[in-house]
């Protein structure tokens, strides 16, 4: 049997481990110094945000045992039928606990019947009893329900604190990592710790070693490499030389990378450059997220001001084709359309 998922190995285990979630975990804490514990709690955001693990961490911190502990998946036990049986069974006693704990996993997939028989219980739940309803999609719940509960809405983690979770990680498991490696990783998990892992995951299996790159992580991930990004933006729009960028923007398109994401990649470099321009003090988070070649090349782009061909206007026309077409049907061609516009004039 192969090894635990990195994502549970390393799954938080009490509210101090918890990143990025302070605005939660300082109320539950502080609700159960205070024997005040709602009877009934509802975590909302997205997926890989935490809203499981939290739950564990303040059903532990209850001092509740593993076996008064129950998960129940609403995606599969979504029916009426489902909902009566949970009203029966929590009716009886925890086996070791002052408390039983019931997690309700993507509470929103419910059927309305089974909503309408859960409010009761809900409502006046006995006094042993916890619910925790987690939700990827908190408009979808019916009033009644939301009424009922303690909400708490997560944030998602920044760019910089899943950049910090993997490198933690990668220590951890006695592997090297670049600070670009992580960054990219980062960028690619989208907001969410647990594909952060994953794909740490899969990134430590593709390694030849113990070390894992930048341009190791760019081909795990499908992120965009840096070399082509640069191309666009530097060789291609900031010189003023289409045929540059349009030849990179083919290379994409033949290693098959997605063309929204790498519209967003060249809309954040160039975003990079103008903020070292205009507010230096933002140069050094700006460094751990691109690799030293790249960021060698935002600097030297911040440093030459309007005369490195980057400029607010830059900006606006590529956030204004990539707002105006949509990449999902049209791939590539909002950027090369960008571009032209940009340089063609």
């Amino acid at each position: 049997m192969g090894q635990q998922a990195l994502y549970r190995r390393y799954r938080p285990q009490s509210f101090a481990n918890v990143r990025g979630q302070d605005h939660i975990t300082a109320v539950l804490s502080g609700a159960i110094k205070k024997d005040d514990v709602s009877h009934a709690y509802l975590f909302s955001g997205r997926r890989g945000t935490g809203k499981t693990s939290i739950a564990r961490i303040l059903a532990k911190e209850l001092g509740t045992a593993d076996r008064d502990i129950y998960e129940i998946d609403a995606a599969s036990h979504r029916g009426i039928d489902d909902v009566r049986e949970l009203k029966e069974a929590v009716t009886s006693l925890p086996y070791e606990s002052e408390y039983k704990v019931y997690i309700i996993d993507e509470v929103h997939m419910l059927t309305t019947p089974a909503f309408n028989a859960l409010l009761k219980t809900l409502e006046e739940p006995p006094e042993f009893v916890i619910f925790v309803l987690a939700t990827t999609e908190p408009d979808e719940l019916p009033e009644t329900i939301t009424s009922r509960c303690e909400t708490h809405e997560f944030r998602q983690p920044s760019a910089d604190q899943l950049t910090d979770a993997v490198q933690d990680v990668a220590e951890k498991e006695d592997k090297e990592i670049e600070p670009a490696a992580a960054a990219v990783i980062a960028r690619a998990a989208d907001g969410s710790f647990r594909d952060a892992f994953g794909l740490l995951e899969k990134c430590l299996r593709a390694a030849d070693g113990d070390s894992i790159t930048a341009d190791l992580a760019e081909t795990v991930t499908g992120v965009p490499p840096h070399e082509l990004v640069s191309q666009i933006v530097f060789a291609g729009i900031a010189a003023g030389d289409a045929e540059s960028a349009l030849e990179a923007i083919n290379q994409a398109e033949e290693k098959n990378l997605d063309p929204d994401t790498l519209f967003a990649r060249v809309i954040a470099v160039v975003r990079a450059v103008l903020q070292i321009r205009l507010a230096p003090e933002l140069a050094e988070g700006i460094q751990r997220e691109v690799s030293a070649e790249l960021y060698e090349k935002i600097t030297k782009a911040a440093d030459a001001g309007a005369d490195s061909g980057i400029t607010a206007k830059t900006l606006h026309t590529l956030l204004r084709y990539r707002n105006k077409l949509s990449a999902d049907t049209l791939g590539h061609l909002p950027l090369e359309v960008a571009i032209v516009n940009m340089i063609d004039r």
